[in-house]
């Protein structure tokens, strides 16, 4: 769990419903259902326009690394590395063949079959760099349809507030209505402002580091990997691979 995204989202909204308590407004007054059909429907709407299918649901099913992100540890990946390194040192590339079948990864199972097969360092490392930047790309341009949804909503507010302002002057001769309308015209723009600023922004840089940090991971393995294959010293491999640890 990360909990700073946690405290980030708790904080954020606290400081907002606090703020108005404190300036005397109700709670209530910021809750607006036609408000948040309009942002939210609007935003989900262009997104919907904007991106393929598949990235589309990419995007979302990355949503969870905000709050639970993947695994990634240097040091354990460094560990994995020399280990395979020691291993092929004493028994052959060929004694790598039950690590592949331990091996979880898809990348990593993927990088140690090459080098078991005997393929040559280079082409270790072209087939591992091509996957590596496609599957970059991808989940990159995954986290982006954050960016486009924070792109959309404030816009999509003003068009509520606008909608609401309309409603209120098509109504001037019934007071009774004029406060219905005032409310979704500026809660409107709140919620799209919001939603935008301390929500799918930060959504989307953070799901965006995540990505450059699992591919800083797979360059290392990239590293290591070659580095075996060209019979190194599994001490300069680990001495090597350490420049990967800030």
């Amino acid at each position: 769990m990360d909990f700073l995204s946690l405290l980030g989202v708790i904080i954020g909204f606290g400081a907002i419903l606090g703020g108005n308590y404190l300036e005397g407004g109700h709670i209530d007054a910021l809750f607006n259902g036609p408000a948040a059909l309009i942002v939210i429907g609007g935003t989900v709407a262009a997104i919907l326009l904007q991106t393929p299918f598949k990235v589309l649901m990419r995007g979302f099913s990355m949503l969870r690394w905000v709050f639970i992100p993947p695994y990634i540890s240097m040091d354990d990946g460094i560990e994995k590395v020399i280990a395979w390194s020691m291993r092929a040192r004493k028994e052959g590339l060929l004694g790598l063949e039950a690590s592949v079948e331990k091996e979880d990864e898809p990348f990593c199972e993927k990088g140690l079959q090459l080098l078991v097969d005997g393929a040559e360092p280079e082409v270790i490392r072209n087939v591992l760099e091509l996957d590596l930047i496609s599957k970059e790309r991808y989940d990159l341009s995954s986290a982006k349809i954050y960016d486009g949804m924070g792109g959309y909503s404030p816009t999509i507010g003003i068009i509520g507030a606008v909608m609401g302002l309309i409603h209120v002057m098509s109504n001037l001769a019934d007071p009774s209505s004029l406060g219905s309308g005032i409310a979704t015209a500026f809660v409107a723009t709140i919620y799209g402002v919001a939603f935008a600023n301390m929500l799918l922004f930060p959504i989307g840089s953070k799901l965006k580091s995540l990505v450059l940090k699992q591919s800083q991971y797979r360059e290392m393995f990239i590293e290591g990997l070659v580095a075996i294959s060209e019979g190194e010293n599994p001490r300069s491999i680990e001495l090597k691979l350490r420049g990967f640890i800030p």
